[in-house]
């Protein structure tokens, strides 16, 4: 690791479907990469390489995969996938294995699960916002549905010219990269869609169509946006209502089909990451003083399906 902005082995940690997308195209593209997720999925690329689907076809990526987070010793270029309510257990498991001259992105829902991985990691850890449509059918198989691009973003001086190494590495990738000086307002924003989106999508079960063909959803969701451009602003980020309204409003017709990862969590009995979604701006609006009733519903009704499922 002479060399901080040259990446000789990446490591996936966390390799569901995301993951599983950006390590392939990393090593389709000929980089080293190790997949690092669950043991069906690590069975399957094993004895079979890992199927990627696309409108483009169908191909199969060899690759390496592992269930042990061990496999991260040596990578000097770490993406972070795992769920949000699993960060710190991986972040602590991750750590006695990296150099300290490793670079890790978080390629993660919510705002804050960077810095929470950066509280355990002896190396620089970069927030990364995620536009990708992905999902794992089965094990040894990720079907990709539209986007796949990456803005990432330091305040960090002194890791700008590794930045911009990562961004011609995906690039290369053909994955396209933005370098951003406000990569957490962009966090907000992808928050702020999340949190008008995904509780309600996992409530109801429907489409991001259906939902917003409905007035009634349609004004719900904007008051989960107003109630999040609120927290942000009082947390110093300044996100513009009216964009942000606007953002929300043509996500629907751009993704009609699309159920939430948190609906899909919800239909299979999963744990969603909710509390850091709706259930992060409940918390936060709190302590700063903003109330966030529609919030606070949403995460509530969640956590209530949730508990269903509990034995």
């Amino acid at each position: 690791m002479n060399d901080p902005t040259s990446f000789q082995r990446i490591a996936v940690v966390g390799a569901g479907a995301v993951g599983s997308w950006f390590g392939a195209m990393l090593a389709r593209a000929g980089h080293s990469v190790v997949l690092i997720g669950r043991p069906a999925h690590v069975e399957a690329i094993r004895r079979g390489g890992l199927r990627l689907q696309s409108q483009a076809g169908s191909e199969v990526v060899r690759v390496e995969a592992d269930t042990d987070i061990a496999a991260v010793r040596g990578a000097d270029l770490v993406l972070v996938c795992v769920k949000s309510p699993d960060t710190e257990a991986a972040a602590r498991a991750m750590a006695p294995h990296l150099d300290a001259q490793a670079l890790v992105l978080s390629l993660q829902n919510g705002v804050d699960n960077a810095a929470a991985i950066a509280r355990h990691v002896p190396c620089a850890v970069v927030p990364t916002v995620v536009y990708v449509a992905t999902a794992l059918p089965e094990p040894g198989t990720v079907v990709h549905h539209g986007r796949g691009d990456l803005v990432i973003g330091s305040s960090d001086a002194t890791l700008q010219p590794r930045l911009r190494a990562v961004a011609e590495l995906f690039v290369a990738a053909q994955v396209p990269v933005a370098i951003s000086p406000d990569v957490m307002g962009a966090l907000w924003r992808k928050l702020m869609l999340n949190c008008a989106y995904n509780a309600i999508s996992a409530i109801a079960q429907q489409p991001y169509g259906r939902m917003a063909a409905v007035p009634e959803i349609h004004l719900l969701m904007r008051e989960v946006v107003e109630e999040v451009v609120a927290v942000a602003r009082a947390d110093g980020q300044a996100l513009a209502l009216a964009e942000c309204v606007q953002a929300m409003e043509a996500l629907a017709p751009a993704m009609p089909a699309q159920f939430s990862s948190t609906a899909q969590d919800v239909a299979r009995g999963k744990r969603s990451e909710i509390d850091h979604l709706n259930g992060f701006i409940a918390r936060r609006g709190a302590e700063l003083g903003v109330a966030t009733p529609v919030n606070r519903a949403l995460h509530a009704l969640v956590k209530l399906i949730e508990a269903q499922r509990t034995p």
